[in-house]
């Protein structure tokens, strides 16, 4: 574990504590506040530094140990003037080796915009952003309990500088708190435990702190993340995201019950999610949201002119070890996001993840520019590896070129505008131009041209009974769908059965379903003898009596289902003891809609 590794490098570090300051900075005040509110983890330290030394300071070094450095996502920078201003610009910060340093810490530099003289003083606020630092303990819980999480780092500021005086905050996001260190001027004030003031400690010093406590907070990380960003120059820019999800909280184990989950929604929500939030740019159109099986219609979309938000739902909720991948679409005018200067085309568009509070593991932004794009190249804040691909599409003669960022542990503080300049010559758009000309030409040609068969052929007259029996067809599977359709509010009655517990209401649902079937029955009789009649058919025909019989089977397992469980609720049979008794039932009822869903699907084909 992690704190085995602390111990070892503080039992290394007791030969270096008491060696003098290897600079003549000196921190006269730190104050520190770790936030532990999100899967992300967000400390900020705001430092007070003086030159005591006789030279000039041009960069300021941090400390990481190398366990805790591999998890950072983001490191950031500003001066910070009075009380509660920070300046704007951020500072350059770089990785850095410097000599006479201990081997297995990690250092970067903050670079000054001017250096520091002797006697003067700096403020100086520094961000680090952290993933996976949070780890739940237990590791695995059932779907009903709580997720609890152990957070480890020092209640001293680790620095090759000495630190006069010294606090540290850490926010959690409530008050259940398992445990947590204590010594000396330490407490739990609410949702915060507070650590300091501590004074005059010497370099590198450093105590292990652990704190483990409740985290509801939804454990959501894109293990892939791509996301193709395609340049139209006839006035559209199209987004597509394409999502690997888990959850990476505390596994589920014991299984899963739908009937605790939807009996009992608060206690399972605690330890999985539902929802996640997309933020889109303004104007977004023409969004969509879809899976490996279809478009998904659980998602919400709102917006102003201002911004778009899109609710997503996955088709199962999220619980810990779970996963998850699906493709968000949207549409952006290009007026918004391209500009000119200088003879040069400028887009300026995000890069990070839009979902809100999603942790990404590897994200791949490809940014498709149009054909005869040239001298192209991209402005990122941060560091990404980049590389170049091409890309065919619909009339392209030599292909659009591609420019690809990928960059890892990324968080919400990358989601910032990046630019990709290019330059752009009209060839390409005139040689898409001409051949979408020709294809016009050819289609005026081919709507002039008489190719009709004579009504008075064979081939016509076999073409007419053909229109015959794919009527009849459509005419069976369009009952067979709305048979399909009464099931679903079958099933439908039970979910709230187990919700409301009133089995009058589900009763009357089997009653109104009964009938509905008795009339559905008819008219599918009427369409199957429409369509054996014709000799067309014949082909078909085993098809169709095979979907009218498993449809049939199909509606006498969901009726002996749901006859089960309405004895079982008026009998007061428990959860448990329902799920075991239709158990059986549901098996069958999983292996008949497939069979249906596949001959429906073979069939619609002929239509």
């Amino acid at each position: 574990m992690a704190i085995s590794r602390v111990v070892l490098f503080l039992f290394f570090w007791n030969a270096i504590l008491w060696t003098p300051a290897r600079s003549d900075l000196v921190i006269l005040k730190l104050d520190r506040k770790i936030d532990l509110t999100s899967q992300t983890v967000r400390v900020t330290s705001s430092l007070k530094i003086e030159n005591a030394g006789p030279s000039t300071a041009s960069k300021v070094l941090l400390a990481f140990p190398s366990h805790q450095a591999r998890n950072i996502a983001e490191l950031r920078s500003f001066y910070r003037e009075g009380k509660s201003k920070v300046s704007s610009d951020q500072l350059r910060v770089e990785l850095v080796e410097p000599q006479g340093m201990p081997p297995d810490l990690t250092f970067y530099a903050v670079q000054l915009q001017k250096d520091l003289r002797r006697g003067e003083i700096l403020n100086l606020d520094v961000l680090a952003v952290f993933t996976h630092s949070l780890k739940p303990f237990p590791e695995q819980i059932s779907q009903t309990e709580v997720q609890l999480v152990v957070f480890q780092d020092s209640a001293y500021y680790l620095s090759p500088y000495v630190v006069k005086v010294q606090s540290l905050g850490v926010k959690l996001p409530s008050k259940n708190v398992e445990s947590f260190t204590k010594f000396e001027n330490s407490k739990l004030i609410d949702s915060e435990i507070k650590y300091g003031p501590y004074e005059n400690l010497p370099v590198f010093s450093y105590t292990p702190i652990v704190v483990h406590f409740e985290s509801s907070s939804p454990f959501a990380v894109a293990q892939e993340l791509l996301r193709e960003i395609e340049i139209s120059h006839w006035g559209n820019v199209q987004v597509t995201e394409h999502y690997k999800l888990v959850h990476g909280g505390a596994h589920n184990k014991g299984g899963f019950s739908r009937f605790d989950y939807q009996s009992r929604p608060f206690a399972s929500e605690s330890s999985s999610f539902r929802h996640l939030l997309a933020r889109l740019p303004p104007r977004a159109h023409s969004v969509y949201y879809r899976d490996e099986i279809g478009n998904v219609s659980t998602s919400h979309l709102r917006g102003d002119s201002r911004k778009t938000e899109l609710v997503i739902e996955p088709r199962y909720p999220m619980f810990g070890g779970w996963k998850t991948s699906f493709t968000i679409g949207y549409g952006l005018p290009l007026k918004d996001f391209l500009f000119q200067s200088e003879g040069r085309r400028l887009l300026n568009i995000s890069f990070g993840c839009p979902i809100e509070d999603v942790v990404v593991d590897d994200l791949i932004v490809k940014v498709v520019l149009p054909e005869g794009s040239k001298d192209f190249y991209s402005s990122v804040p941060f560091s990404t590896k980049q590389w170049e691909e091409i890309k065919y599409s619909h009339l392209d003669i030599a292909g659009r070129p591609v420019l690809v960022l990928k960059k890892t542990n990324v968080v919400p503080e990358h989601n910032e505008p990046f630019l990709v300049q290019q330059s752009f010559t009209a060839e390409g758009a005139s040689d898409a131009s001409f051949w979408i000309f020709l294809l016009f030409v050819a289609y005026i040609v081919f709507m002039h041209v008489d190719m009709s068969i004579s009504k008075s052929s064979a081939s016509y007259i076999s073409k007419l009974q053909w229109d015959e029996v794919q009527t009849s067809l459509q005419h069976v599977l369009s009952v067979i769908n709305r048979c399909l359709a009464v099931h679903g509010k079958l099933e439908a009655s039970l979910r709230d059965l187990s919700r409301t517990g009133d089995v009058r209401s589900c009763k009357a649902a089997r009653k109104a379903a009964d009938s509905v079937f008795k009339e559905l029955l008819k008219e599918l009789n009427l369409a199957l003898g429409s369509l054996q009649s014709s000799p067309q058919a014949a082909q078909i025909w085993p098809k169709v009596e095979e979907l009218v019989a498993k449809e049939r089977e199909l509606q006498e397992r969901l009726i002996l289902k749901h006859s089960s469980v309405v004895d079982s609720y008026e009998k007061k049979h428990s959860g448990r003891e329902i799920e075991n008794r239709i158990a059986a039932h549901e098996q069958k009822l999983v292996a008949l809609r497939h069979e249906v869903d596949d001959l429906i699907e073979i069939l619609d084909e002929l239509c």
